[in-house]
């Protein structure tokens, strides 16, 4: 069975010229797709193998049919652990499971796409530590990481929308979002809420004031920004309104709160935050969702009303919400260029 997804001989590669291996385990679904899309044209990186319990045994392209004619590989049945890192595209609850039934070697770097390690009270299973994996937070701390937890798509546009405000100490304010994400923030498999016939042509509100995503949120907030009430304590500082949109991919929101800022001070503090960030990108001028879906980059627009600052923020949630964040951590983790493999092409019509 072929394992590897291409022989790449560049020396000047890192690991001693062969590239970073990697390996997916939960490569059937949305998160695992994408992870497969971009590491099948990453320059520094060789698949090892995927894993799928459900499609042990097929060509990948069997599953994720527009990869035919880019890859050979076959879905694993067995993990392989001579790899670099290993990336888990499980759902949430699994990647716990996972780790218990099969312990990973210290040599291999973990990157989990699931909920399970990202808060700091479950960043620890057993003699692993998870860093929080946002670039635009703990760029330093994921350098360093040998295992991350990756952010929440919902999580990562919000945070991204509020941390330059948070460095600042100038969330003083009730903060209100309104958010609304495509049908693949759901998975692959199918419910009611998912299905074409439902979300066609339909907008709905869930998990209103409760989404678990607001956790990951208060937690960030608070590491710039000590004192930040998170939820938990019931003060509603932020006060968040999700929505099903009627769109495959794709998350918009929404924020605003009271400030003392004018509209020019506040965007030089976003544009100054995110200078440095190669993927996030701050303008006054109208944004929408075509400009950054199939894309790694978030698109932030900041505005004044009388005394409210609007921010709305943009991001695909599979990829900077999830897959294409989780190949900017490993491009850090490994000392190479933070956008390798992550220049990809807006949808623009």
């Amino acid at each position: 069975m072929e394992t590897r997804s291409k022989q790449n001989t560049d020396n000047s590669l890192p690991l001693g010229g062969r590239g970073v291996l990697a390996g997916i385990v939960g490569g059937a679904g949305y998160t695992g797709g994408e992870m497969l899309r971009i590491l099948i044209n990453h320059p520094d990186v060789e698949i090892a193998f995927v894993h799928s319990a459900s499609s042990a045994g097929k060509y990948v392209y069997e599953v994720h049919t527009d990869l035919f004619g880019d890859t050979d590989l076959k879905f694993a049945a067995e993990l392989a652990y001579n790899i670099d890192v290993l990336f888990l595209c499980v759902g949430h609850g699994d990647a716990k499971k996972f780790l218990d039934a099969n312990p990973i070697p210290d040599h291999i770097k973990i990157i989990d796409l699931s909920q399970d390690f990202r808060l700091s009270q479950n960043a620890k299973h057993k003699a692993k530590s998870f860093v929080y994996g946002l670039p635009e937070l703990n760029r330093e701390a994921i350098k360093q990481a040998n295992n991350v937890a990756n952010p929440g798509c919902f999580a990562t546009c919000l945070q991204l929308g509020l941390l330059p405000l948070a460095d600042k100490g100038l969330i003083k304010n009730e903060v209100h979002i309104t958010a609304t994400t495509g049908s693949t923030g759901a998975g692959r498999s199918l419910s009611e809420t998912t299905h074409f016939t439902w979300r066609n042509d339909n907008l709905s509100v869930y998990k209103a004031f409760e989404h678990q995503h607001l956790n990951e949120v208060a937690q960030s907030l608070n590491q710039l920004q000590p004192g930040f009430s998170p939820p938990s304590e019931g003060r509603g500082i932020i006060n968040f309104i999700p929505y099903r949109g009627d769109f495959t991919r794709g998350i918009i929101a929404s924020v605003y709160t009271d400030s003392d800022l004018t509209e020019a001070e506040a965007l030089r503090l976003y544009q100054h935050y995110y200078a440095s960030h190669p993927f996030t990108h701050v303008t006054h001028h109208d944004i929408d969702l075509k400009q950054v879906v199939n894309t790694n980059k978030c698109f932030i627009q900041v505005k004044k009303h009388g005394n409210k600052l609007l921010i709305v923020s943009v991001i695909d949630n599979l990829l900077k919400g999830a897959s294409g964040q989780a190949v900017q951590n490993m491009n850090l983790m490994f000392g190479l260029d933070e956008k390798a493999g992550l220049r990809l092409k807006a949808t623009g019509f």
